[in-house]
């Protein structure tokens, strides 16, 4: 969340920059609620004042009626400014992060490309999307996963279960060697560490997130969740450096409102496993850091050799949290329409989070001159289980519709084809 303070002193900026990123919320409102709760919470420390102060010495008959009074009077109080409280903290929460002043202003369709490696594929054959290949290669079991679970779930089979693992093992060598510590995250987290790192758990119909019923517990839809509240009320000794992690778990996404967009075979599915990457830095070297996960990112997909591009996305589809946030797209020939093989589809993206899940999640480190002050946050896909085998097997495929090994991997798998 953005401080308060800040808000006060900038409130023009704020508004403009809610409005860029479309997020209705009143700016004002939440400072009128401000207001009230400092009024409140000073009416109740000059009433404790006063009731401290009479206390001493031996009270008369009437000054403890008067007391009494006094405390009825700071009980009324403070029950309002719980509710004040909770009406401020909902306000506050709801306030996105800033937004980095080069990423594009605009919607979903308005980010920018400022890289791209390679031409698209381009083969003397129709092409088959991801699907028909593994359902061809008997790599996958759609049917079944929706007979035993339900929609867009699946069984992975055969040779894609062993590419699964050795592209996790391919990307945890990769990332460990730039110094990331190699976490394995629970499934499950609490709902206040969901809401601190800045997901929503339950009650919004655009929730992307399973809740356990009767429980504060919550599926995780990614390891930025688990690992946000690795430290969260911690105090952290950044003085020789960043905390760095690569953090291995399965993700569950209900993927609400994602029905009509793009969601054939493994695109848009309810579970997956990815191996995600998170840093808590000093405020000074979060883009570093930023440029830092984008590059190991590249490293990964360079070695895998299939074309893709890297956008910077635009103000109003960056999320609550995100300050600046890149994708990378693959090439999918699933993208295809009409006599067109294919177009780019997100398979990573990286993203500076600033203070901004820090505050949510009380995470400070400790300074050269002994104060604290809030870490920044940030967090980016390293290897992602549901994009990559789909950029794989459709940018591999062979004429006789085998699928051919990506050379990185050769050694994690000792295959030639799946």
């Amino acid at each position: 969340m953005l401080d308060i303070k800040y808000i006060r002193e900038n409130k023009e900026v704020v508004k403009k920059n809610c409005k860029i990123r479309n997020v209705k919320i009143d700016i004002d409102v939440l400072l009128e609620t401000d207001e009230r709760r400092r009024e409140l919470i000073k009416t109740i420390e000059d009433l404790r004042a006063l009731r401290n102060q009479k206390s001493k010495g031996k009270p008369t008959t009437e000054e403890i009626e008067k007391m009494r009074a006094v405390g009825e009077n700071i009980k009324k109080n403070e029950e309002v400014l719980s509710n004040v409280e909770e009406e401020f903290r909902a306000l506050l929460m709801a306030v996105p992060n800033l937004t980095h002043p080069d990423s594009p202003v605009g919607g979903e369709d308005d980010f920018k490309v400022i890289y791209t490696n390679r031409k698209p594929t381009k083969f003397d054959f129709v092409p088959k999307n991801h699907e028909d290949l593994m359902l061809n290669n008997d790599l996958i079991d759609f049917e079944r996963g929706t007979k035993v679970t339900g929609a867009k779930f699946y069984f992975s089979k055969n040779n894609l279960v062993r590419m699964n693992q050795a592209l996790i093992n391919y990307g945890i060598d990769i990332v460990t060697k730039h110094g990331y510590t190699l976490l394995e995250t629970p499934d499950l987290a609490k709902d206040a560490i969901l809401m601190g790192v800045g997901f929503n758990p339950r009650g919004s119909a655009e929730t992307q997130i399973y809740s356990i019923q009767n429980s504060d517990l919550s599926l995780v839809g990614t390891a930025e969740i688990t690992v946000g509240g690795f430290h969260a009320d911690e105090i952290l000794d950044l003085s020789v450096g960043a905390k760095k992690y690569v953090a291995l778990s399965h993700c569950f996404r209900t993927e609400a409102g994602a029905y009509g967009r793009t969601s054939k075979g493994l695109y848009r599915v309810h579970q997956f496993a990815k191996l995600e990457m998170f840093v808590f830095c000093k405020p000074e070297d979060s883009e570093k850091y930023h440029e830092e996960i984008l590059n190991i990112e590249k490293e990964i997909i360079d070695g895998l050799d299939f074309p893709y591009q890297i956008i910077d996305i635009a103000s109003g589809d960056l999320g609550g949290p995100a300050y600046r946030k890149y994708d990378i797209e693959a090439w999918m020939t699933m993208k295809g329409e009409g006599d067109k093989q294919g177009g780019y589809g997100e398979i990573t993206s990286c993203s500076n989070c600033l203070d901004y899940q820090a505050r949510r999640l009380n995470i400070r480190y400790r300074k050269d001159d002994g104060s604290t002050d809030y870490a920044h946050t940030l967090n980016g896909s390293a290897i992602v289980l549901s994009r990559f085998p789909i950029a794989i097997t459709e940018n591999y495929q062979q004429t006789d519709g085998s699928i051919a090994v990506p050379k990185a991997l050769k050694p994690y798998l000792n295959l030639e084809k799946l």
